[in-house]
């Protein structure tokens, strides 16, 4: 047990170590060009006040970088990088900071290359919150948070599957994809993290009712209202119908929810079958109902939250621009609302659904022993 523990730790240790010195001297792995800043000079500065009296202050910076990949690598480049103090759409660089950037074809007449900043180079940082992360789900985990990083790989894979399949097949429909990928989804999570047993059966058959009953009230609102008050005007670029891209959205969201409150009745109702065995059907109808009002309120509050925060700085942006409130609201919170609202059902359904769901699993645990 010891040395199996051991090998597991070296293991976890050596992925560590190895992902985070190939994340520092990846370059080659890129076809863009990326330059490592080694020298930054303040040019100018601005203040700048708009018509809504709305002020900011712009900087110029002088950048001298070195090209780290690519036919030019070991050369230094020119770089000219204008940020604002609200940082809207630009920030200040710092030396040591690696970018992606534009080589200009024609050099100055000092041979040096010139270009301009395309992107940053983040890997090294979203490495280091992804371990974050998994060390975290170990340290509490253990062996079910081991089980729940391979769940989320794994789901992520499925999830590039499907939306491919989806983009190069236009003529497959996006709500049967996400029907399927989502029965995928919630099986091969719950039954990595919860094992092969009742417990997990009662889940996962909670989930799947209980996402697809809230996806159907969803659409037949959306159809009896013909749309009304939903803005989509975020999803005018799609050359995809956007009714069905967003119902397929409303699938997803709504998963996460429904499976978290089925995973929690059905482990509520089978430890209090586990404490005591000859407990009556009707006392873990009760005591599953309380948990269930308990945990209603919660999981409806994250789930708005959730949806809303992501809304907040563009809603900031129009109120800032002297746009009346209603219409930064109705604009930038419709959609998100509604799948609050589709996802909220879905929560609320879950909880009667996982409940009998899991008394029924329980009584036929009972009749086997």
């Amino acid at each position: 047990m010891v040395l199996k523990r051991f090998f597991l730790y070296s293991t976890i240790a050596i992925c560590f170590v190895t992902s985070m010195l190939f994340v520092q001297f990846n370059y080659s792995f890129y076809d863009r060009p990326i330059a490592k800043i080694i020298e930054i000079n303040l040019i100018d500065s601005v203040k700048i006040v708009d018509m809504h009296n709305n002020r900011d202050q712009l900087f110029t910076q002088q950048i001298i970088a070195e090209i780290k990949n690519g036919q030019e690598k070991g050369q230094q480049i020119h770089i000219s990088n204008k940020y604002s103090t609200s940082g809207a759409y630009d920030h200040a660089f710092h030396v040591g900071h690696e970018l992606f950037v534009s080589i200009d074809k024609k050099k100055k007449d000092s041979g040096d290359l010139t270009g301009s900043i395309k992107d940053v180079k983040r890997d090294k940082y979203i490495l280091m919150i992804m371990w974050v992360f998994i060390f975290v789900l170990l340290l509490i985990g253990k062996k079910q948070g081991f089980f729940s990083i391979i769940s989320l790989a794994v789901n992520a894979l499925l999830l590039s599957f499907a939306l491919d399949v989806y983009v190069n097949n236009s003529t497959i429909s996006l709500l049967w994809i996400c029907g399927i990928t989502i029965i995928l989804f919630t099986v091969t999570s719950l039954l990595l993290v919860n094992g092969f047993n009742e417990k997990a059966y009662a889940a996962i058959v909670a989930t799947l009712i209980g996402t697809f009953i809230s996806l159907l009230i969803a659409y037949l609102v959306i159809w009896f209202t013909a749309g009304n008050g939903l803005r989509y005007e975020e999803m005018s670029f799609l050359t995809r119908p956007y009714e069905i891209v967003f119902m397929a959205g409303l699938f997803v969201g709504s998963l996460g929810a429904v499976m978290d409150v089925a995973i929690t009745m059905s482990s509520s109702i089978f430890g209090l079958y586990e404490k005591d065995n000859n407990i009556s059907t009707k006392a873990l109808t009760k005591s599953g109902l309380e948990i269930g009002k308990d945990i209603m309120g919660t999981m409806t509050n994250i789930l708005f939250f959730a949806y809303i925060s992501g809304s907040i700085p563009v809603i900031i942006l129009y109120i800032k621009n002297h746009t009346s409130l209603s219409f930064a609201l109705s604009m930038n919170l419709s959609l998100e609302l509604a799948r609050a609202l589709a996802g909220g059902i879905g929560i609320v359904l879950a909880i009667p659904i996982g409940l009998y769901t899991s008394i029924y699993f329980v009584n036929r645990k009972r009749h086997k022993l």
